[in-house]
């Protein structure tokens, strides 16, 4: 038609992308739980120098049961700015290069059928975060749970994809502070307030080995000189007797027959 406008060119482009961005614009469910230590009395070490124990997120995701449930775990500093659309298994989220430059990273993804609900009876429903060492600078683990690098503070969230978009996520934990490793000055200085107590109790051993020591040497000496005495008591006896025996037999016997 000659008074129809023509049909702007960008209209046919943005309408796939607007289609894409719709499931983006529902945003991502927010889900009423915490992560947390665990407190399970079975387990020791819940936190050490490198790794915590946080509890399954069971019971959490039943609404998603196509996702992909991935733990992220972010300096304390960092979890506010955490970009939930950071693609697991990419260097913006690897474990190899955390905490500098990747502030935050992702690990541990399973599949709903990982986390049973309800919890299975005898079933010890745990993640030890910082458990494994054989990935540490393996860039083809990017999604590696490595040892943490240092005590912390850190927090943790669980984020659920379905394939790449991000459809749920939990509340951040509340900051986790890990056990720091005495370096071996202050071992020194703490072990020296008990050193005069220890010193003592050395010394009085030592006394008392010494003495036990120099008593059964003397008892071995003493021993020693007795029986040497013994020995040559009689030996001279028992000499005598066998030459004057054997006098008496070889000398005055033929004198007899005569």
């Amino acid at each position: 038609h000659p008074h129809s406008r023509p049909r702007h060119p960008g209209v046919s482009t943005m309408l796939p992308l607007l289609l894409l961005l719709l499931p983006a614009a529902h945003g991502i469910a927010p889900l009423g739980y915490r992560p947390a230590l665990t407190k399970d009395p079975q387990l020791e070490g819940v936190k050490t120098a490198s790794t915590f124990v946080v509890d399954q997120p069971r019971c959490v995701f039943q609404n998603y049961s196509n996702a992909v449930i991935w733990l992220v775990v972010a300096l304390n500093q960092a979890a506010s700015t955490f970009n939930n659309s950071a693609g697991p298994g990419t260097s913006e989220t690897a474990f190899q290069r955390f905490p500098d430059p990747v502030r935050a990273y992702m690990t541990l993804n399973a599949t709903l059928g990982s986390y049973p609900c309800p919890k299975p009876d005898g079933d010890i429903a745990v993640l030890r975060v910082g458990s494994e060492t054989s990935c540490i600078r393996d860039e083809m683990r990017p999604s590696c749970n490595g040892p943490l690098p240092g005590p912390g503070p850190y927090r943790v969230k669980f984020l659920a994809l379905e394939g790449s978009v991000p459809v749920a996520e939990t509340a951040w934990s509340v900051p986790i502070t890990l056990r720091e490793a005495k370096p071996s000055s202050t071992i020194s200085t703490t072990g020296s307030g008990h050193s005069p107590g220890m010193i003592a109790i050395t010394t009085i051993l030592s006394i008392l080995f010494a003495i036990l020591l120099a008593g059964l040497v003397a008892m071995l000496f003493f021993w020693g000189s007795d029986s040497c005495g013994s020995s040559s008591t009689f030996s001279k006896p028992e000499s005598v007797t066998v030459r004057r025996y054997n006098t008496h037999h070889v000398y005055d016997q033929p004198a007899a027959r005569l």
